[in-house]
């Protein structure tokens, strides 16, 4: 997937001065998290996860931990859905743009893939009728993912209801990446798997916690029959989870709202960075994002895109082009759109790769 191949850890972080690729909050040192391990037996841990944080995670939408399956990241929990439900040639309706596994693995296994595609003109909003329209008796899964992954835009509380009964009256299931819920602007929607015994929610502390190095991420099912296929998968392919990782994520998680409150708070701060940016800009346009630390601009026609790109990297600036996410072959310029992350680098950082963007647009007009 280009999205990993050319991911700011493969590129080498070394050579990059002010990254705005990243799609979570800035990392944490492990020092900061005041652990306790010294205890910990490092044997094998329930196939299904710890289950003091199964409970927590339950807890919170009033399911059971029997409910909830834990996982190494959001990225396996995807693999092990799409594995489990998909064969070659079953139909598949996924959202488009979206987060690449997503729309990879089901490629992999030979699915036939029906996209539901968000467009910037509609401000990137579902389109309800398109969701009702494209689903067939056929669908054995609809792929959707709130906030919205890479454009920050946020499916409405009622739109939410309308998505899972559309859903609930076909065939399919609806896998919900819900990967940045902990992260709206406004009020957090209900976690779609605590509204149908079809939706199967998908996350993780990856963005953001800022604990992607600890490979913890969670799908949460009600439908029994759906989990226990879901262990089995996970069992053929690594057992277990760490139980390291594990005990780390259930220390962190005890102690969450102490963690989530000063990101929320350099959330908000480096966002109103980034709008005030937006309203001087003269070659970029957005749909302002409404959740999540990341946002979509297009860049204007009179830009050479592939100049663009050149002079950003020459300047130490990193963003998410838009093939990233298999933007190139629905657009007339390809790479017209970025990924922008405004939450990952230091605010300084951030202020510094916002100028390089616009010495770089300046630089690369026709």
């Amino acid at each position: 997937m280009p999205i990993e191949i050319e991911s700011p850890e493969q590129f080498g972080y070394e050579r990059i001065k002010y990254n705005l690729a990243e799609s979570s909050v800035t990392d944490l040192k492990f020092s900061s998290l005041e652990l306790d391990l010294e205890n910990l037996v490092l044997a094998y841990g329930d196939h299904r996860g710890k289950l003091e944080l199964r409970q927590a995670l339950a807890t919170q939408a009033n399911l059971s931990p029997d409910d909830v399956l834990l996982t190494p990241g959001a990225a396996a929990a995807l693999f092990i859905i799409h594995s489990s439900l998909l064969n070659s040639g079953s139909r598949m309706l996924v959202m488009r743009p979206n987060y690449a596994t997503n729309l990879e693995t089901p490629k992999a296994i030979g699915a036939q893939i029906d996209y539901l595609d968000l467009h910037f003109e509609d401000e990137f909003k579902l389109d309800l009728n398109a969701l009702e329209r494209q689903i067939t008796p056929e669908t054995k899964l609809v792929s959707l993912t709130n906030p919205h992954n890479p454009t920050g835009t946020v499916m409405t509380r009622a739109n939410l209801g309308n998505v899972i009964d559309i859903v609930q009256a076909s065939n399919a299931y609806l896998l919900f990446d819900e990967t940045y819920r902990d992260m709206n602007f406004t009020s957090i929607a209900p976690l779609a798997a605590s509204l149908s015994r079809r939706a199967i929610s998908v996350s993780s502390l990856s963005k953001s916690y800022g604990l992607p190095g600890i490979r913890m991420g969670w799908l949460i099912c009600r439908d029994k029959t759906l989990q226990k296929k879901f262990l089995a998968a996970k069992e053929q392919i690594l057992i277990g989870n760490s139980v390291l990782d594990e005990e780390v994520a259930y220390q962190v998680f005890l102690k969450r709202e102490t963690i989530l409150e000063p990101t929320r708070a350099t959330i908000k701060h480096n966002f109103a960075i980034l709008k005030n940016w937006m309203l001087e800009q003269q070659h970029l346009t957005w749909v302002e994002p409404s959740g999540g630390v990341v946002c979509f601009p297009r860049i204007a026609n009179n830009i050479d895109v592939k100049k663009f790109y050149e002079i950003l990297e020459a300047s130490g600036t990193f963003v998410g082009p838009g093939h990233w996410f298999e933007q190139s072959e629905r657009v007339t310029i390809p790479d017209q759109h970025f990924r922008l992350g405004y939450s990952w680098a230091s605010t300084l950082d951030l202020e510094m790769g916002l100028k390089n963007i616009t010495m770089a647009l300046e630089a690369a007009k026709k």
